[in-house]
């Protein structure tokens, strides 16, 4: 019984997205993650979607690394990641990175514990934990992948992929990192910068001037497509706190409910900055978003970012009209809340003449 009322949960969570899952045969995306999760709840939004995304086989995730330098980083995203049937997926910790202090989720979702005093959700990393270094991680999980084959969707701090660039070569390969980013990856999708108004920081978004110079040697150096999502395209697009109320009742406690639940006082509807580059990384060509024409981007030194249009730029900037805000937003609402893949029923033993 609780098996249906499983699968019935996913029927019409896919249902109220309007399409069913695509063909087994579709390729799916290659994906890193790279996050400063903890800091917002827009990460953990977004990591949920991306488990939606590869439960409809649109996407494989191969790793996640951290650009925020908390040790309840690592456990919170393994325990998401169990939670949606993925604790395997390999993830890193960076070293003496920015933003140690622990924010408003992480240890209270981590620690927290069921009626018997055990986990209330499972995780196989501890803060104490060994885990990868996020660069090593980084190069062994490219150089496995085919090349040209592999998307990045970077939503924290540039620390990680700066280091990668500067990263010499192995065992692991003989390739320099600024030589494996130029020859596995295809799409850099960033959420990062500030082009127009005047944000929280004024001109100097977030992500950016935590780590201002790592952002400069990647929007200067990164060999390969970037595309940037900024802060007004997240500003526009606000995940509502009626999801949160609603959509994931499928369980009792839902890590990404619960941890919305903590970031802020609840209710309250959140920016999802995060999300529209997972978004565009996975479904470039789904019509969620525009784009500026080709261009540079650079990062000052105070953290500013500017574009200059040029037709040999390989730097985009994403945008979305009125029309595309309210299409976006739905699939968004529709993939952070869909229900994990259920287990498949055991098998009775009973064999058809």
């Amino acid at each position: 019984m609780k098996f249906l009322r499983y699968v019935l949960a996913i029927s019409l969570t896919l249902a109220c997205c309007g399409f069913a899952r695509p063909a087994v045969s579709a390729e799916p995306a290659r994906l890193i993650f790279d996050t400063d999760m903890g800091n917002d709840i827009d990460d953990a939004l977004a990591l949920a979607m991306i488990h939606a995304l590869q439960s409809r086989n649109e996407c494989r995730l191969l790793a996640v690394t951290l650009s925020k330098g908390n040790a309840y980083a690592a456990p919170f995203v393994d325990l998401l990641n169990t939670f949606y049937g993925r604790g395997s997926i390999p993830v890193g910790r960076v070293l003496n990175g920015k933003t140690p202090e622990p924010g408003k989720y992480l240890k209270p979702i981590v620690e927290a514990k069921n009626a018997a005093g055990k986990p209330l959700y499972p995780h196989r990393i501890q803060p104490d934990s060994a885990t990868p270094e996020t660069v090593a991680l980084l190069r062994k999980t490219l150089a496995a992948q085919p090349d040209g084959s592999v998307a990045i969707a970077m939503v924290g701090f540039s620390t990680n992929l700066a280091r990668l660039l500067d990263s010499a070569p192995d065992d692991v390969s003989p390739l320099s990192g600024r030589e494996l980013a130029a020859k596995k990856v295809t799409l850099l999708s960033t959420m990062a910068g500030h082009f127009k108004g005047k944000g929280p920081r004024g001109a100097g978004e977030y992500n950016v001037v935590i780590d201002i110079p790592a952002a400069q040697k990647v929007i200067k150096d990164w060999p390969s497509l970037i595309v940037m999502s900024p802060w007004e395209l997240g500003d526009a697009i606000k995940y509502p706190a009626v999801s949160i109320e609603r959509d994931y009742r499928y369980v009792a406690k839902h890590p990404v409910a619960e941890a919305y639940r903590l970031y802020m006082k609840f209710p309250y509807d959140r920016q999802t900055w995060d999300l529209t580059s997972v978004l565009y990384a996975v479904r470039p060509d789904r019509g969620y978003f525009g784009l500026s024409e080709p261009g540079t981007i650079t990062v000052t030194d105070t953290g500013k970012t500017e574009f200059a249009p040029s037709a040999e730029g390989r730097h985009r900037i994403l945008t979305a009209s009125p029309e595309q805000v309210t299409k976006t937003l739905e699939a968004m609402v529709c993939l952070c809340s869909e229900p994990p893949v259920p287990p498949k029923p055991p098998k009775t033993g009973v064999t058809k003449k």
